[in-house]
């Protein structure tokens, strides 16, 4: 099988506690800053850092950019919208961890 420079997938793989400047999220995320810019502004994603230019993003910053450009690009979402159905998104995993933590006590007890 012969590969040629189009098929070589790259990327990077990003742990807890690796951090992301905006051009490289950006260029993660194939959004531009701009749009990146106004989900800080509307709090979807808190950076690290006083401005553009010495902001860090987390690897869960990284998630979240994802989710909204699939929130508008598939189904239309405006911005606050997104934020919305992300914090409601947030809560919804929040409570199901919960359940299953309490699911396993209750098991832990069945024996």
């Amino acid at each position: 099988m012969v590969v040629s420079k189009q098929d070589v997938l790259t990327g990077v793989v990003l742990d807890e506690e690796g951090v992301l400047t905006l051009a490289e999220i950006t260029r993660a995320c194939a959004v531009n800053a701009d749009y990146v810019i106004e989900l800080v502004e509307e709090g979807v994603v808190v950076p690290m850092g006083d401005s553009p230019g010495h902001w860090r993003f987390s690897a869960t910053c990284l998630v979240k950019v994802r989710k909204a450009t699939r929130l508008q690009t598939d189904l239309g979402v405006n911005m606050a919208g997104v934020a919305l159905a992300l914090q409601l998104l947030g809560e919804l995993d929040q409570l199901n961890a919960r359940l299953r933590r309490l699911q396993g006590h209750l098991t832990g007890y069945e024996e």
